[in-house]
């Protein structure tokens, strides 16, 4: 996958129109969402959800309570769905309601997964984590040069 953030409408029926760029890059015409983090949805191809199951698998185990909620809350609710023929994703109505979806909504594209935000809960999310970006940037200056 490539990278970037678009702009899409939720439909009344659920389906977000995948861009075409993102489409041809994608392999097959199916993705894997689930609950993600910070109230969003995660959405892989089915190669980067094995890969990420797998190791969130190995590394919780279903005798801690923490690996228990991790394993409830992103495992288990994840499902393959494959893309109509207009290239839109539909959501499932469980998903939809964990991540607070309404009509207008948030893509975005990092290269192994994307998210899926509602677009007034990504824009509070960006205002409050913002000295918080500072300081992470601030954190990664030494690692990262240019």
């Amino acid at each position: 996958m490539n990278t970037g953030e678009f702009h899409i409408a939720l439909d009344e029926k659920g389906r977000l129109l995948i861009p075409a760029r993102i489409r041809a890059e994608a392999r097959g015409n199916t993705l894997v969402v689930t609950r993600g983090i910070d109230r969003c949805l995660w959405v892989f191809s089915p190669d980067e959800w094995r890969a990420f199951s797998a190791k969130l698998m190995g590394a919780s185990s279903p005798l801690s309570k923490r690996g228990r909620l991790l394993q409830r809350r992103i495992i288990a609710p994840a499902q393959e769905i494959e893309l109509d023929k207009s290239g839109r994703l539909n959501v499932p109505k469980s998903l939809q309601e964990s991540a607070d979806l309404t009509k207008e909504t948030r893509l975005l594209v990092m290269e192994r997964y994307m998210e899926i935000w509602d677009a007034d809960a990504y824009q509070s999310y960006e205002s409050e984590s913002e000295a918080e970006l500072q300081e992470a940037a601030e954190e990664l200056g030494g690692l990262v040069s240019f």
